[in-house]
């Protein structure tokens, strides 16, 4: 399965000849259990590991899985206070028969549904993890696009409400049956857009798991993942999914992102909007709308995932029947609005 998701004869010589180390002629590739739209495969040989990105087999959805804008953002991030895996090569197709690029392996942990033994075990560590996310998301939307030459990157003007017409029209394509509460929490965020505050870099897919801490120091994070979804837009787009992702104790956890903002020590959602708040100088007094819109838009992205990996484009991963997750979170959203 993996020799046919990455042809590694036609791979090899161009990590060569971009690191410039004749290691690399002889790589081995896993996939990276957990990756649940784009395909993660851990490189390895003498030389050490290094990171490929490559979109799932089958039919995409158009806009989705551009492996050449994952590349670039990070590339224009490098050097400001927003920490980036550093890219070793991109390609627009040539070598693996689609679009990938390779990037450095950040050491650290990844945490999803479990935090490593003995680390941040006590309850100031788990604040410091809290905040210091919140600040670095703070960071990003700080950073200039024209600065880093990512000017071009998007349209933010009218950012939301293209955002809700595009993720309506990704529903629509991956929909499988009727599921009311999604499409009137469609309708009424389409009728609610509020006026954007200023525009910014947003990652589109913020959470814990989507960043690597450091191994000696919870309070440092050594590098933001996962820019699939990155443009220019509202940067309380980000805020919103933040607040979906951070589940907090007596929650259900979200099936796809098992994570561990429950656990006592880590901030509740009011802190971490305040610290966010207080960083930025952003006005959060639209944020029902913003959290709404991240219920709405994760329930479409776990339709996606459901839809793919049925389909077996998904590396072999199966996440099970999503269905009735997928009408919770419409429910909530309407709620929230």
């Amino acid at each position: 399965m993996t020799s046919d998701l990455i042809p590694l004869d036609r791979l090899a010589p161009a990590i060569v000849a971009a690191t410039g180390d004749a290691r690399w002629a002889h790589p081995r590739a896993e996939l990276i259990s957990g990756g649940k739209s784009n395909l993660t495969f851990i490189l390895s040989s003498d030389a050490g590991e290094l990171v490929l990105r490559r979109p799932p087999t089958g039919e995409l959805l158009p806009s989705a899985h551009d492996m050449a804008r994952e590349a670039r953002v990070q590339q224009g991030l490098a050097g400001t206070d927003v920490p980036v895996a550093r890219v070793v090569l991109s390609d627009a197709g040539e070598l693996i028969g689609i679009g990938c690029y390779v990037m450095e392996k950040v050491p650290g942990h990844v945490i999803r549904a479990d935090l490593p033994a003995g680390y941040a075990d006590r309850p100031d560590q788990r604040r410091t993890i809290g905040l210091v996310f919140a600040d670095t998301l703070a960071a990003l939307h700080a950073v200039d696009p024209g600065a880093v030459g990512l000017g071009d990157y998007g349209r933010p003007a009218g950012f939301m409400a293209r955002q809700v017409r595009r993720w309506t029209g990704q529903w629509e394509a991956s929909r499988t049956h009727e599921v009311e509460e999604i499409d009137e929490l469609g309708r009424r965020l389409a009728a609610a857009v509020p006026e954007q505050q200023r525009a910014t870099i947003v990652h589109g897919d913020f959470r814990l798991d989507n960043v690597v801490l450091d191994a000696a120091d919870p309070g440092r994070i050594n590098a933001v993942l996962d820019w699939e979804l990155s443009t220019l837009g509202d940067p309380l787009s980000d805020v919103g999914l933040l607040m979906l992702f951070w589940r907090t104790e007596g929650e259900p956890s979200l099936s796809l992102i098992p994570g561990v903002t429950h656990l006592p020590g880590f901030p509740s959602r009011d802190e971490m909007l305040q610290r966010y708040a207080d960083v930025s100088g952003a006005d959060l007094s639209d944020m029902a709308f913003y959290e709404a819109f991240a219920h709405y838009k994760f329930a479409i992205i776990a339709q996606g995932v459901q839809v793919r990996a049925a389909a077996g484009a998904m590396g072999g991963q199966d996440f099970g029947n999503l269905d009735d997750e997928i009408r919770q979170l419409g429910q909530s959203g309407l709620e929230l609005v």
